[in-house]
């Protein structure tokens, strides 16, 4: 699926009620479509368990040990998750998923604080993360853009 397809089935698929769609719309989805455009992949390969929730790898930093991050890992091939999945859980298998929803996922999912993105196929250590702090900042600051364009425009322009 191309990534324009992507994006229109995260609005489709949005919640009807208020605003929502609308703000996927104009918020949202420019956001995603940015970050998107930037990656090598339009689907990657995400460890889930049995049941389809995405397994979170706990990530710490060696200078300060205490200090942990849980990050979902997005794979370019679904041998490159296997091979990592090897040390992890076994029930675990990989599913292919739009890289639209997965940054969507990263944006909903409380839980990760991050993607960790292996665009290149056959390598497990050169990864990009993507902060979810960092997506979040993004979209607000679409969001206000996008409320301050709706007050500037006149309200006789139909």
């Amino acid at each position: 699926m191309d990534l324009e397809a992507q994006l229109q089935a995260l609005i489709d698929e949005a919640p009807q009620d208020g605003s929502m769609p609308e703000v996927v719309a104009n918020a949202v989805v420019p956001v995603l479509r940015a970050i998107a455009e930037q990656l090598q992949q339009r689907e990657y390969y995400i460890l889930q368990t049995i049941d389809g929730r995405w397994m979170l790898t706990a990530l710490r930093d060696p200078e300060r040990p205490e200090r942990e991050k849980q990050a979902i890992y997005a794979f370019a091939t679904h041998q490159d998750a296997a091979r990592f999945q090897g040390s992890a859980d076994p029930q675990a298998m990989a599913a292919p998923v739009p890289v639209a929803h997965v940054l969507f996922q990263l944006f909903a999912m409380e839980a990760a604080d991050s993607v960790v993105v292996l665009d290149a196929p056959g390598s497990l250590s050169d990864g990009i993360e993507l902060p979810r702090r960092q997506l979040q900042a993004l979209i607000e600051q679409q969001l206000e853009q996008d409320r301050g364009s709706q007050e500037s425009a006149p309200s006789d322009w139909a």
